[in-house]
C-alpha cells in the first residue's frame, strides 16, 4: 500500500460568536474552500462552534453567567442539524474534517472535537478530557475512551487533542503509544498576552511543535482570531476586560513536520482564512529511527504508563433482583423483563510489575 501524501488545510478565522447556525455556515464554507484547494484534510480550532468561551477569562463567574443560556443553546448535539451538516459538508468535497465545538449532551457541556471522513461517516466524537482552570465553570470533562488514534483512509493515523492536554505528559504518551501520524491540535484565541506567558501565541505554538518533534507526527495546530465583534461581545466596552483579552487577538495556526520543523504557508495574525502544507507519511520512519518514544526509545522496565480507555458513564444500571422485582410490583412500577442492560464493568487488571530487589544496607 502506498504512503499517504496530500495537502493539509488549517482554519485561522473567526466564528460567528454564540451562533451555532451561521457558525456551522462559515465552517461549512471553509470545508468547501478547502478542498476546492486540493486539501484532503481540514482542522479547526478549540470549540469553534459556537465559539470559545472568552468571557470566563474576563470577568468573573457570576457576570459571565449571563452567557450560558445562549452558549447552551448553540451547543451542537450529536445528530443533530449542525451535526448532519458538518457531516454531509464533508462527504460532498470528499475532504475529511476535524471539527472544534461545544458539545450539548443532556444539561451538561463537553468541549469537543468531531471527526468526519470523507464519506460523510463520523469517525469519532471526542471530548477534552480536564478543561483547563476557568473553563471548568462552563465545561465537563471526558474519559480515557477519548484519547484515540483512528486509521483514515488515505490521512494515515489521525488523532486529536484541544489546547492544554498538550501540556499533559501522560495524555500525549498515551497518544504517541498509538503511533499517530497526524494530529489536530485545536487552540482558542491566542495573543501576545500581557498576563501570562503561558496562554501567550508564542508559547502555544512552541508547545505544538514539541508535540510534533516529540511524537514524531505531524501536528496542525488551529487557532481561533477574536476580533471587534468579540471584544464588544465579552469585554461590554469595559477597558479592563478588554486587557484581560489582551485588546483582541490575532490567528497563528500554523503546521509543524514530525522533525519540529514548520512547514507550508502562514497568514499574517489579522488575517483570516486557511493554512496549507503538504502532507508526506514517508518521512515518519526516518524521524523514528532516531527516537521512538513509545518503542525503541522507551524504557518500559523503568517507567511505564497505566492508561484506561473504558468509556465512564455515572449510572451504571444493575439488573433487578427477584426481591426487587417484587418491590417493584407491590409499588406499581413497570418494568420489563427482557430489557437488555449493560454488563458491568470489569475491575481494570492490576499492573504487574517485576520484583525488585535492593540491597538494604546503607
Amino acid at each position: 500500500m502506498p504512503t499517504p501524501r496530500f495537502k493539509a488545510a488549517v482554519v485561522q478565522a473567526e466564528p460567528v460568536w454564540l451562533d451555532v447556525h451561521a457558525s456551522t455556515d462559515k465552517a461549512i464554507g471553509l470545508i468547501a474552500q478547502a478542498a476546492r484547494n486540493g486539501a484532503g484534510l481540514i482542522a479547526f480550532p478549540e470549540t469553534w462552534i459556537p465559539g470559545y468561551p472568552a468571557w470566563i477569562w474576563s470577568g468573573s463567574p457570576l457576570w459571565g453567567m449571563k452567557f450560558i443560556p445562549r452558549y447552551y443553546e448553540n451547543s451542537i448535539v450529536v445528530g443533530d442539524e449542525p451535526f448532519t451538516r458538518l457531516a454531509k459538508a464533508a462527504a460532498e468535497h470528499g475532504i475529511t474534517a476535524v471539527v472544534g465545538a461545544s458539545e450539548r449532551d443532556g444539561g451538561s457541556l463537553y468541549m469537543a472535537q468531531f471527526i468526519f471522513g470523507a464519506h460523510g461517516e463520523v469517525i469519532a466524537t471526542r471530548r477534552k478530557l480536564k478543561p483547563t482552570s476557568v473553563e471548568r465553570s462552563v465545561f465537563g470533562e471526558g474519559d480515557g475512551s477519548d484519547l484515540a488514534v483512528h486509521e483514515v483512509e488515505g490521512i494515515g493515523r489521525l488523532g486529536a487533542l484541544n489546547c492544554w492536554e498538550h501540556l499533559q505528559p501522560l495524555t500525549k504518551y498515551a497518544m504517541y503509544s498509538m503511533n499517530e501520524q497526524v494530529h489536530v491540535a485545536s487552540w482558542p484565541s491566542l495573543a501576545k498576552s500581557r498576563y501570562s506567558y503561558p496562554l501567550s501565541d508564542e508559547a502555544s505554538m512552541r508547545i505544538s511543535q514539541v508535540y510534533a518533534l516529540e511524537g514524531g507526527c505531524y501536528v496542525l495546530a488551529a487557532t481561533t482570531m477574536l476580533g471587534e465583534r468579540g471584544l464588544d461581545m465579552f469585554a461590554e466596552g469595559n477597558e479592563e476586560r478588554v486587557h484581560f483579552l489582551s485588546g483582541g487577538s490575532g490567528g497563528f495556526s500554523q503546521i509543524f513536520a514530525p522533525d519540529g520543523r514548520p512547514v507550508g504557508t502562514t497568514l499574517p495574525p489579522d488575517v483570516e482564512g486557511l493554512v496549507y502544507g503538504e502532507i508526506d507519511l514517508g518521512v515518519i520512519p526516518l524521524v523514528k529511527s532516531l527516537q521512538d518514544p513509545a518503542g525503541h526509545y522507551s524504557r518500559g522496565d523503568v517507567t511505564r504508563l497505566l492508561f484506561d480507555p473504558r468509556p465512564r458513564t455515572p449510572v451504571v444500571r444493575a439488573p433487578l433482583t427477584a426481591g426487587a422485582r417484587s418491590s417493584c410490583d407491590q409499588a406499581g412500577v413497570e418494568w420489563d423483563i427482557d430489557e437488555q442492560r449493560p454488563p458491568a464493568e470489569p475491575a481494570a487488571e492490576p499492573l504487574a510489575l517485576p520484583a525488585v530487589h535492593r540491597d538494604a544496607s546503607p
